[in-house]
């Protein structure tokens, strides 16, 4: 099922000197691999100063891909999650000093407010910001590029998701616990999201967002296996992975963000079940979409779905490219029409605020994507005028 291919590198090289007396050379080794890091971080962030790298566009809406607007929200909002969400990462050394630009250029605010227009209030929205700031800290320290590696993965997360679902066990053990998931940003940032979670949500939603998170990982780790393997999964199996490794957990927050619960007989559904994979898929697609370019650029080889259906049905990249926005559209044409059918054959009106909610994510999603300079370009598939 899977298509090995030559692997990469599978991490940065970072031996150290064996041979005393050489520090000279040492020194010019660290002068060159600054100047290589500085021109890295200027060709992915060149967008944010104003311009874009060789054969990539600013980034806009993709011509073509299928979404709704967004609800734009109060800037006095979003300075507002921004400042406090900024304040707690500082609170519990969430964030080094080389990583603020990097944090600050993500928009949490922003993102937040796009995704939540019917919030209850500012607390609810940190909520979902908390989470948000996590999520990324798991994925990138433990999966990617700031020290992330699929070697050891497994057992990482396991000990990450004990964050969000603790111990029960003997005393000194539990005490023992706690103090682990205190030793890095990751494990601080889950334990603290959650624990802000926990006042605002219900019992069966706090269960959920646990339930979400484990899928979560269970993607992260798919991926590490088929990295590890040097292998290319089929574009079904992708497909598979990413509705793992997606972004279910902040979907599903939507009724509690809003300060409502959708009950769990309705929430337990399968057109329900199947209408919240199908945003979230919509919406992780946009990722592979709108990431695309700065993937190719990062500094380890990274699948997405233009990749594999590149590799797999030998197609030149704008091909796939442009067939992954054919796939993420019939995937939004489906939560549209099957949403609409849901609404008329089960008329309750907390279910339909859900699927609303449902809505405003994947549409709040599509715009910071399309208008975060500071993360994303477009690769250089269209006229310029066809935006």
């Amino acid at each position: 099922m899977t298509l090995r291919i030559p692997g990469g590198p599978t991490g940065p090289g970072t031996a150290g000197l064996r041979i005393a007396g050489l520090r000279e050379r040492e020194r010019e080794r660290e002068s060159e691999q600054e100047e290589v890091e500085q021109e890295e971080a200027e060709q992915e962030h060149g967008a944010e100063r104003g311009g874009v790298p060789d054969g990539e566009q600013p980034v806009r809406p993709i011509p073509g891909i299928r979404h709704r607007p967004a609800v734009q929200p109060d800037p006095a909002l979003v300075a507002e999650v921004d400042r406090r969400t900024e304040q707690w990462a500082k609170e519990l050394d969430l964030v080094p000093p080389e990583w603020e630009d990097q944090f600050a250029g993500f928009g949490f605010g922003r993102a937040v407010c796009l995704g939540h227009p019917d919030h209850a209030d500012v607390e609810r929205l940190l909520v979902a910001a908390r989470l948000l700031v996590a999520e990324n800290l798991v994925d990138d320290c433990y999966c990617e590029d700031h020290g992330g590696s699929p070697e050891g993965l497994g057992a990482r997360l396991l000990i990450a998701h004990s964050a969000l679902d603790p111990l029960h066990s003997a005393p000194e053990y539990e005490a023992s616990w706690r103090a682990g998931t205190t030793e890095d940003a990751p494990l601080r940032s889950y334990r603290s999201a959650m624990e802000h979670a926990l006042p605002w949500a219900a019992p069966a939603q706090a269960d959920r967002l646990r339930h979400d998170l484990g899928r979560l990982h269970l993607g992260y780790l798919g991926e590490a296996a088929w990295s590890l393997d040097g292998a290319t999964p089929a574009v079904w199996e992708y497909l598979v992975m990413r509705q793992f490794n997606n972004f279910r957990p902040c979907l599903t927050l939507t009724d509690l963000v809003a300060g409502y619960e959708l009950p769990a007989p309705l929430q337990a559904l399968a057109p329900v079940q199947r209408l919240t994979a199908l945003a979230g898929n919509a919406a992780t697609l946009v990722n592979d979409l709108y990431s695309y370019t700065k993937e190719l650029r990062a500094q380890h080889p990274h699948l997405n779905l233009p990749t594999v259906l590149a590799r797999r049905d030998q197609l030149p990249e704008r091909d796939a490219y442009l067939r992954a926005v054919e796939v993420h559209n019939t995937i939004m044409d489906a939560f549209e029409s099957e949403s609409a059918q849901l609404r008329t054959s089960v008329p309750d009106p907390v279910l339909a605020r859900y699927l609303t909610g449902l809505h405003s994510w994947v549409a709040g999603n599509h715009e910071w994507h399309a208008t975060n300079t500071y993360r994303y370009t477009l690769p250089d598939y269209w006229p310029q005028e066809s935006a």
